[in-house]
């Protein structure tokens, strides 16, 4: 029998996060909505990465008072890893946004199926 059960707060967040998103990405017809859930998602993979990078009892890769084992300190590329995801979900996020502004304008509607109808091709078409 297992006596301890260990279970991380951060990752269990971060797979819930991740579910929820792509739940909303896959059964979404609204267009905002989808975006949200990819928003979502990118914040489960970001919380994921920053805790793998955190190890307890070890400081910021600033070397100070003269402490150069690295084991004193956290490896910073997972922080970078979120940095950069971070930047580039922004900017994906800005240009899903224009293209659906622009997709408001000249359908009228958010909802995928009803532009997929508009545009001129039936259910059968799929």
């Amino acid at each position: 029998m297992i006596s301890h059960l260990w279970i991380n707060n951060e990752e269990t967040a971060a797979v819930i996060l991740f579910g929820i998103g792509f739940t909303m990405l896959l059964f979404q017809k609204n267009l905002l909505k989808k975006l949200i859930g990819m928003n979502i998602m990118d914040t489960g993979t970001f919380l994921f990465l920053a805790s793998m990078g955190y190890i307890e009892g070890r400081k910021a890769p600033i070397v100070t008072d003269g402490v150069l084992e690295r084991t004193a300190y956290i490896n910073p590329v997972p922080a970078g890893l979120v940095l950069t995801g971070i930047v580039v979900s922004v900017s994906v996020t800005a240009i899903m946004l224009s293209l659906t502004v622009r997709l408001y304008k000249r359908y009228h509607t958010l909802d995928l199926d009803v532009m997929y109808e508009r545009s001129g091709h039936t259910a059968e078409d799929r």
